[in-house]
């Protein structure tokens, strides 16, 4: 009875760091945080795929994102959302986006994000994307997106279908 529980117990335990490990999806480059890139899964027939995640500058300065490179889309931007004639739509954003020193930016959906353009496979849930990140000061950091649902996908205006980028 005792070798059962203590391999229940050490069953136990694994299996809670492993799921804690998982969700510890963080980054670092210079003094900035990266926490948790993820994306959506797409439709066959997208082109493009919002990138999500956090960035925490730690230092003394602000940096900026200015771009990045993954081999699963032919170019990557950083957009942001604007209000055209009442309706939603994503720009790239000129200069990259600035991360204020003791500042977190968070690229969510309906927000800040980054595109992945002229994807050349669609996303699929439990997929590993890898990518990388550029910084103007700080440098460039490879990253893996987790490609999974999310609750708010209803409001994300770039998810495959919606928009076709021009």
């Amino acid at each position: 009875m005792t070798i059962i529980f203590r391999v229940f117990v050490a069953s136990v335990a694994a299996a809670a760091f492993a799921s804690t490990s998982a969700a510890a999806h963080e980054y670092k480059v210079g003094a900035l945080d990266i926490g948790h890139p993820w994306s959506r899964p797409t439709p066959k027939e997208a082109n493009i795929a919002g990138g999500y995640l956090t960035i925490t500058n730690k230092g003394k300065t602000a940096d900026r994102l200015i771009g990045g490179s993954s081999p699963v889309a032919s170019q990557i931007e950083v957009h942001e959302i604007v209000d055209v004639d009442g309706m939603a739509k994503t720009r790239p954003v000129a200069g990259g986006i600035e991360i204020k020193p003791g500042k977190t930016v968070e690229l969510k959906p309906g927000a800040l994000r980054i595109v992945l353009l002229g994807l050349k496979e669609p996303l699929q849930v439990g997929q590993k994307i890898k990518g990388t990140l550029v910084f103007e000061k700080a440098g460039s950091v490879d990253i893996i997106y987790n490609v999974e649902e999310n609750a708010g996908a209803a409001v994300s205006g770039v998810n495959g279908v919606a928009h076709k980028h021009h």
